[in-house]
């Protein structure tokens, strides 16, 4: 039986995943770990991914301007979903997933360039 997967429960599960693997980790310098060895690479590839994601956003949302620190914020978050979506690319099978990562990875770029085009255009609000 074929499952057709809308990118809304994708995220979902995405959203949940990353709560059930973050949770025992909690204060956990991550950095400093090694995932298990019975993790998969593409596995290591993700959780590698999502930690650089974090640890930039929560650097980046810190402007006291809300603008800035939501466009700092994004940046990195966009940059992890397209280090997510290489990660699909390099390891997936699936065509549908393989086409959406494509996707994400466009799309995030562009987003990207937005962003960062903007934060230029507002050099005073970074203080």
């Amino acid at each position: 039986m074929k499952h057709n997967v809308g990118p809304m429960a994708l995220f979902a599960l995405l959203l949940a995943s990353h709560a059930v693997l973050a949770e025992p980790t909690a204060g956990m310098d991550m950095d400093h770990m090694t995932p298990p060895a019975s993790l998969s690479q593409s596995s290591r590839e993700y959780l590698a991914a999502m930690g650089d994601m974090h640890k930039n956003m929560a650097e980046g949302v810190k402007n006291s301007d809300p603008d800035i620190a939501f466009a700092q914020g994004m940046i990195p978050h966009h940059q992890g979903a397209i280090a997510m979506a290489e990660t699909e690319l390099k390891y997936g099978k699936d065509p549908q997933m393989r086409k959406m990562a494509e996707d994400v990875i466009k799309a995030q770029k562009a987003e990207i360039a937005t962003m960062k085009n903007w934060v230029k255009q507002h050099p005073a609000a970074q203080r």
